[in-house]
């Protein structure tokens, strides 16, 4: 049986490649020094400390279930907090620079196509939660997976194929460029393989 089209291609395969051109402008050295309070800041708009904390604290809900989760601890959620939210930016930078857009509707046919594949929302909430996707996020990330098939295929290709892959990479890179990306140091640095913020090691 084959995975939920949207769990299955727009993110566990588009995503982890598309985030490979971003690592030398996602670094916390880029731009300058982060404004006080700011987790990120984007173009001159601050991510603030305070929406990772929500996100941080809805991300719980998903990692309680988890206790194998490596990144299950406090830093390790806040990372991946900065990461989505991140993403999330450059998602909607980079639709907006192509002229593109996605709809609730859009997301919403994605999600009840994956409800049916999965047996159901429950079925598909627990799938989604195995992948750290709270119940809280999930119009969010339908969106965001929304957002990357409309990249590729704004270039004829389909973001699950390698093809794909390559052309949300060159949008994402783009616009993480146009709009200066800095992250607090707090956080890390980028790792262009996981597609997330990694902690700093003194011996790098």
């Amino acid at each position: 049986m084959n995975r939920p089209p949207t769990v299955r291609r727009a993110a566990a395969r588009a995503l982890p490649v598309a985030a490979a051109g971003l690592a030398v402008l996602l670094l916390c050295s880029c731009g300058g020094p982060v404004q006080a309070g700011a987790a990120a800041v984007l173009d001159g708009e601050r991510i603030s400390l305070t929406a990772v904390q929500e996100r941080v604290a809805e991300l719980r809900t998903v990692t309680a279930a988890s206790p194998g989760d490596a990144e299950a601890g406090a830093e390790g959620l806040a990372r991946r907090a900065v990461t989505q939210l991140v993403l999330d930016a450059l998602v909607a930078r980079a639709l907006a620079d192509r002229g593109l857009s996605v709809g609730a509707g859009e997301a919403a046919a994605a999600r009840a196509a994956d409800e049916a594949w999965a047996g159901g929302p429950a079925r598909l909430g627990q799938l989604l939660a195995a992948r750290g996707v709270p119940a809280t996020e999930v119009d969010r990330y339908y969106l965001q997976q929304a957002g990357i098939r409309r990249l590729a295929a704004a270039r004829g290709q389909d973001a699950g194929t390698e093809a794909g892959d390559t052309e949300v990479r060159r949008a994402l890179a783009e616009a993480a460029a146009a709009l200066h990306v800095r992250v607090n140091p707090r956080y890390g640095s980028w790792d262009a393989q996981r597609v997330a913020l990694a902690p700093d090691r003194p011996d790098r």
